[in-house]
């Protein structure tokens, strides 16, 4: 019997399969990958990661949505070492359902049309993350890392920020994919952080201020959070009314979150 016919990339999965070793060996390098540590692949795919990661951590958890390319993972994951497959939509996935009771490493090609709305469906689960190293659009790996004041600062850098130590590692090249998309990429590395960088009082608030300032990034803040916040309570919190929501600080949000008038 012949190798079956390669997978086509399906638009609706957002799937653009890498396929450059020097890419893939750069990841490995950056993830440094050992026996015995629990680490997941989010959107294994064809299994250009999958394989060379079993080769150096013997055991693996992926978790992969399109149904014809899960089937065909075990397969080829059978000489390398032991794969756990799981047959789920990431977004929908509860990852505090990961085995065991530490913590476990992420890493992944993401698709581009879920990474955004992927990356806050994982904020709720960092308690059991210990790292995560993605692809990403660039677009939105420098809106992970953007600083204040920045046109890619906004509600992702907020949060992420607020919880984690972000870095962006390199770039990729659309050539490296297949089929190729339309964007560069970048590999980011998240480190979730034992407590957030700032006292923010009750977290549900917090992320309520971050997305109704972002929301309205083009008013000033007197404005964008009044029904939340007055321009008095600002002034108290030494916060310029005048100011947009890129140009407050993480440290400016917590203080907001803190202030018992919001």
């Amino acid at each position: 019997m012949g190798n079956p016919p390669a997978h086509r990339a399906r638009k609706r999965f957002g799937q653009h399969f890498l396929h450059d070793r020097d890419v893939i060996e750069r990841i490995l390098q950056a993830l440094d990958p050992r026996p015995g540590q629990s680490i997941c692949e989010i959107g294994p795919g064809r299994g250009a990661l999958t394989v060379p990661l079993l080769q150096r951590c013997r055991r693996l958890t992926a978790i992969e949505l399109d149904r014809d390319l899960a089937a065909r993972l075990p397969a080829q994951a059978a000489a390398h070492g032991e794969l756990e497959l799981i047959a789920a939509d990431a977004l929908d996935f509860d990852f505090h359902q990961l085995p065991g009771a530490g913590s476990w490493r992420l890493v992944g090609n993401l698709p581009y049309n879920i990474s955004t709305p992927l990356l806050f469906h994982l904020y709720q689960s960092l308690e059991r993350i210990e790292d995560m190293h993605f692809m990403l659009q660039k677009e939105v790996a420098a809106r992970i890392v953007a600083e204040p004041g920045t046109s890619s600062y906004g509600r992702l850098s907020v949060m992420l920020q607020l919880r984690c130590d972000c870095h962006e590692l390199f770039d990729v090249a659309p050539d490296s994919f297949t089929p190729p998309p339309r964007v560069n990429s970048s590999v980011i590395r998240m480190l979730p952080l034992a407590r957030p960088r700032h006292e923010i009082g009750d977290a549900a608030r917090f992320a309520r201020i971050v997305e109704t300032a972002f929301n309205q990034r083009r008013k000033t803040v007197a404005n964008s959070l009044r029904s939340l916040v007055s321009r008095d309570d600002l002034i108290a919190c030494e916060i310029d009314p005048r100011k947009r929501a890129e140009n407050l600080a993480i440290e400016d949000y917590a203080r907001l979150s803190r202030s018992s008038r919001v």
